[in-house]
């Protein structure tokens, strides 16, 4: 009996032994898909993005597979791939769309705090960037929804007052978008992400410019 007992302990510290090295594991994996992804993005011209994130999204796909419980691997799928998707483009990225909402709908159903609320943003930014019915699921009302939520866990982000800013200036709120875009502007960098940081700021600034041109 003393024996069985000494043994389920010891798995028992085993495993949680195991734990923090697997995080680290998966925190490291997610770092390189994340890097990569901005490499791709900021670095990369436009003809040769779609080839690249089709390769980096089998990548991704392999790291979710491997961290099936977590849903940081999960968030960085659905990027990867609603990034081919809009690479892509045309009714041929419809279905990579879909895949990427699906991923991003259940890194929420996992754990909807994590990235500071990532899949909201992501999602949210899908919802207003796909056609909508009959052709695809894009809905302003929900990605209104969604960003709104995304700003709840994460008020002084760059990426959800970013994507905010675009979603008004599409419906014409210039001033709503303006307002959204001043507060990303003002975010705090991100010592680990410079590179997507100075990408983002550029993508501001060109908003800022047509808003600028529009109300002008």
């Amino acid at each position: 009996m003393k024996s069985t007992v000494t043994a389920v302990l010891a798995l028992a510290l085993a495993a949680l032994a195991a734990a923090p090295l697997a995080r680290a594991g998966m925190d490291d994996d997610v770092r390189q898909l994340q890097r990569e992804w901005e490499e791709i993005k900021y670095r990369k011209p436009a003809t040769e993005q779609e080839k690249a994130y089709e390769a980096l999204s089998q990548t991704a796909g392999a790291v979710r597979t491997k961290y099936a419980d977590r849903a940081e691997p999960e968030i960085w799928y659905g990027i990867i791939v609603a990034s081919y998707a809009g690479a892509k483009g045309g009714l041929g990225a419809l279905s990579l769309a879909k895949e990427a909402k699906h991923a991003l709908e259940h890194a929420l159903a996992i754990d909807p705090n994590a990235l500071a609320g990532s899949a909201y943003t992501s999602l949210g930014s899908l919802y207003y960037q796909v056609p909508g019915w009959p052709i695809g699921f894009g809905d302003d009302k929900k990605a209104r929804e969604l960003l709104a939520t995304a700003l709840t866990l994460n008020p002084d982000g760059i990426d959800p007052n970013y994507f905010l800013g675009d979603f008004l200036y599409r419906k014409g709120d210039y001033v709503g978008a303006r307002n959204a875009l001043d507060r990303a502007l003002k975010a705090a960098p991100r010592p680990d992400r410079p590179l997507a940081d100075e990408g983002r700021r550029k993508e501001i600034q060109e908003l800022l410019a047509k808003i600028r041109d529009k109300s002008s």
